[in-house]
């Protein structure tokens, strides 16, 4: 079984000077899918052609938290055309975001209702951001029922018992470079916790990337760091991580 990688950027600047020889190169590096995901209206436009460039490529179409200042209906009715796509199979990344002071919560907040209830019309899951903001995360998916749709908790950064309320709504959460961190371990804790079968790996590349490259410029070649230290945290197989990940990634995103 291949790796399959939930949350990249390959559209990220950060790409620019060898994107098409590093995404050419994954398949043979054990890499099987990816889904690039939308931050904004141009990364979502710029994720749409990655997705008919490479068969192996997937999209998510949304609005990230931090950029839902200058969001408006029409945005929104684009954004549903494109999730009409065939190979846009989420609606993300969306959330909340109160790391960042700009746009204030209740802009966020109300955008990220609006996304959902996108999600929900689509019938898509979600691939949810939540930073320094967990009650207000957890409020509004348990108000907008957003468990119909399930989804992803992206790079997930906090304690067992927000896992635990995740789990139970049948949530996967993301997990990528920051569980190789020396001072991750609260996320280790959890993941220890969180039974394999809700778990999928992700890089959210170009950002974060696992020892031994922490502070380099993080892709999906980098994901076998990650699933070897899922692997040691629970006493198991690095395969057999990459196995029940990648078989959970397809059965949320494909159905199968």
């Amino acid at each position: 079984m291949k790796i399959f990688d939930t949350h990249s950027h390959y559209d990220d600047a950060a790409f620019e000077g060898d994107r098409e020889q590093l995404l050419n190169s994954l398949t043979k590096h054990g890499i099987g899918k990816i889904v690039n995901v939308g931050a904004d209206i141009q990364s979502t436009r710029n994720t749409l052609l990655l997705t008919q460039q490479y068969s192996f490529v997937y999209g998510a179409a949304g609005v990230h938290p931090s950029e839902t200042g200058g969001l408006d209906e029409e945005q929104i009715n684009w954004l549903r055309q494109v999730a009409n796509e065939e190979k846009i199979v989420a609606i993300g990344e969306i959330g909340l975001d109160y790391y960042w002071k700009e746009p204030e919560p209740e802009t966020q907040k109300y955008w990220f209702v609006r996304q959902l209830a996108l999600a929900r019309e689509m019938k898509l899951p979600v691939i949810i951001h939540s930073r320094d903001a967990a009650k207000d995360t957890l409020d509004i998916i348990r108000t907008e029922q957003a468990k119909e749709t399930g989804g992803i908790i992206h790079c997930f950064s906090y304690g067992i018992e927000l896992a635990k309320e995740y789990l139970q709504m049948g949530f996967y959460l993301g997990i990528g470079g920051v569980v190789t961190f020396r001072n991750a371990k609260k996320l280790k804790e959890v993941v220890k916790y969180a039974p394999l079968e809700q778990l999928v790996l992700e890089t959210d590349c170009p950002y974060l990337s696992p020892e031994p490259n922490r502070g380099q410029r993080n892709s999906s070649l980098n994901l076998p760091y990650v699933a070897e230290q899922i692997g040691q945290i629970k006493g198991i197989p690095t395969d057999e991580v990459i196995a029940i990940t990648s078989r959970n990634a397809e059965k949320l995103f494909f159905n199968l």
